[in-house]
């Protein structure tokens, strides 16, 4: 069982090696959710995530003869980026085996950083069936992502840095996939500062932690396509959950429309590119479960940044939309001269942008003089919107919002 006294050594270990993110307090963050925000910015470390800290600690003590032969592990991304990394530094040979569904912006990266991957099934648990066997055939250590002593002990560093970095904190908000990090965190913080609270934070498709509690244990669950593909893990670890379930406080279940709305957020308000695992931490906050947080001093572990640039531009949308500031609604009007024209006159004068017109005028009503005109248009708010469709009906021109 990792100890306090192993995450002090683990610091220790990692020193000079691992970026010691800044923890800074976030004015519109705090704003927007009421409470006193920092942010833990474990995103601007080398390879996007905090899986650094665990993987230099990892392999710093492996004997020297390992080191030579190399390590293996299975990872969704982070956890192979952060090792082939810190194996390159230390010249211990990486071999990394991700699922199919791993963002190609994590495979590439990782061969960048010159690990061997390997490709190997539809979810973590093939991927990690399939490392066991190399790891077997080849004589190389697996390191495990979440459960191993030496991980978690890593992890647990980002806890040291955190209380030392704001000192009067009253909570931590902490994303959970396979439970590394909530482990380490937690009794970090809870040994140096037993009043703060722990808040652990799960994606609602991929809720292995809030399953393993209802349990008692560790228990295998179905899992669905998240945008926190980082905590996309079917069952907690062991280690991990035995430690984490002592210093937990509340555990938080977010859905996809928060992780998408929070992604956004921090784009537009803390100027940071998040993963949605990252993310997770505001979504926790606002999703309306965390009242007694109000008015506090609440640290935001935005523990990853490995988001692909192609799912970033549809999350932004989607939170857009989630936002009420994209919209796309169905209109009938005159297929006469003028009426379009008419239709736009009218979004433009209520301060609406058009951002696309597709007219149909096959599928329209059976009267032939009509079509139907299909708009996307950006918004305030939800309330624009509203103004927006209340002056077209002024017009007599019938809508329907678009699902």
């Amino acid at each position: 069982m990792t100890t306090f006294h192993d995450i002090e050594e683990a610091a220790a270990r990692i020193k000079g090696a691992v970026y010691k993110s800044p923890c800074t307090q976030s004015i519109p963050l705090s704003e927007l959710t009421g409470m006193e925000i920092y942010c833990k910015l474990d995103n601007l470390q080398r390879t996007g995530s905090f899986k650094e800290r665990g993987a230099r600690n990892a392999l710093v003590q492996l004997p020297d003869e390992q080191k030579k032969k190399g390590v293996i592990a299975a990872s969704a991304g982070n956890h192979a980026q952060a090792l082939a990394y810190q194996g390159r530094l230390l010249g211990v040979p990486a071999t990394v085996v991700m699922p199919k569904f791993a963002p190609l912006i994590k495979i590439n990266n990782c061969q960048k950083l010159g690990a061997a991957v390997i490709l190997e099934g539809k979810d973590f648990a093939e991927a990690k069936a399939r490392a066991h066997e190399i790891a077997a055939e080849q004589g190389l250590a697996y390191i495990d992502g979440y459960d191993d002593p030496a991980i978690i002990a890593g992890q647990g560093t980002a806890g040291l840095e955190v209380v030392a970095q704001v000192p009067d904190l009253d909570a931590v908000i902490v994303p959970v996939g396979g439970g590394g990090l909530l482990a380490g965190v937690s009794l970090a913080v809870k040994t140096l500062r037993p009043e703060a609270k722990i808040i652990a934070v799960e994606a609602d498709h991929v809720a292995s932690f809030s399953a393993a509690l209802a349990a008692g244990k560790p228990v295998h669950i179905e899992t669905r396509p998240t945008l926190a593909d980082g905590l996309a893990i079917a069952e907690v670890g062991k280690n991990a959950f035995e430690i984490a379930r002592r210093h937990t406080d509340k555990v938080v279940l977010v859905n996809e429309e928060q992780i998408a709305l929070s992604i956004l957020r921090l784009v537009e308000l803390e100027k940071s590119v998040v993963e949605g695992a990252a993310a997770t931490a505001l979504a926790a906050c606002l999703s309306g479960q965390l009242p007694n947080l109000v008015g506090k001093r609440v640290v935001l572990l935005l523990c990853g940044g490995n988001i692909d640039p192609n799912v970033l531009s549809r999350v932004i949308e989607r939170g857009l939309v989630a936002d009420g500031r994209l919209s796309r609604f169905t209109a009938i009007i005159s297929d006469r001269p003028g009426g379009l024209a008419d239709l736009t006159a009218q979004i433009a004068a209520v301060g609406a942008s058009i951002k696309q017109v597709v007219h149909d005028r096959a599928f329209a009503s059976s009267d032939v003089s009509a079509v139907n005109v299909l708009c996307t248009v950006e918004t305030r708010d939800r309330e624009h919107l509203e103004e927006v469709l209340a002056r077209l009906h002024e017009r007599g021109v019938h809508t329907s919002l678009a699902s």
